[in-house]
């Protein structure tokens, strides 16, 4: 995970043009493949809205297996930002964003999901307690509209790093409880077909897509992860 904030000027402004349905903004990132770095993306984004929001945002990490922003921020990646601190718990007391069945004793679902706000920011990083699980539990993530909203009284941003459409369609779910989705996209590897066939999944699904964010590999250096940002580009 990279810090992009220097180059999201021109997202943040058009961004904070939208206007919420009520309460704060709820914005979403997600990407066609794996790798395109979305995660970069949303952690920037949501440390540029955290300097200057007056409550708190979270960044949500749909990925609830591997928690990599949680990961990230814990292992200070970011440099110059701090680490999450203790656990609170996410559950906002009303429907959660996901569901647990299996064979054994399910947890006590409003337990599973917690929020960490970062050292010195007001922002929260949510974690999902994978720990908690059995192997013979399986999650399904419900779009629980009510979490959303009580979420949207309490924060001035929520920011959802969505996994990949082609790992997942998790972030198809909460789209259409979005005020905007941005598209991540490498675009040296990705065409336009795909980046459209992406707009046309996530509208279809309800989600209004703003925009697109187009990651270029530095000239000369083809390795993984020197990565700068190629542009905006709203719709």
């Amino acid at each position: 995970m990279r810090d992009l904030r220097q180059d999201l000027s021109g997202l943040w402004q058009a961004a904070t043009r939208i206007t919420p349905r009520a309460g704060g903004r709820v914005l979403m990132f997600m990407s066609a493949r794996e790798g395109e770095g979305t995660s970069s993306v949303a952690a920037s984004f949501a440390l540029m809205a955290a300097a200057r929001a007056a409550r708190m945002t979270w960044l949500i990490d749909l990925d609830l297996r591997e928690n990599p922003l949680y990961t990230a921020f814990s292992k200070g990646v970011l440099s110059g930002v701090g680490r999450p601190g203790h656990p609170l718990d996410a559950s906002l007391g009303v429907e959660q964003i996901y569901s647990v069945s299996g064979s054994e004793k399910v947890p006590a679902l409003t337990k599973l999901l917690t929020a960490h706000q970062i050292d010195g920011l007001r922002l929260l990083v949510t974690r999902f307690r994978n720990e908690r699980l059995s192997p013979g539990h399986s999650v399904r993530m419900l779009a629980a509209p009510g979490w959303w909203g009580a979420l949207r009284r309490s924060a001035d941003w929520a920011i959802i790093d969505a996994p990949s459409l082609s790992r997942s369609a998790a972030g198809l779910i909460y789209a259409p409880l979005t005020d905007g989705v941005v598209l991540v996209v490498q675009a040296e590897t990705v065409g336009a077909d795909e980046v459209e066939d992406l707009r046309a999944a996530v509208e279809a699904a309800g989600g209004n897509v703003i925009g697109v964010v187009m990651n270029r590999l530095k000239s000369g250096r083809a390795r993984a992860g020197n990565q700068r940002m190629g542009g905006w580009r709203a719709f």
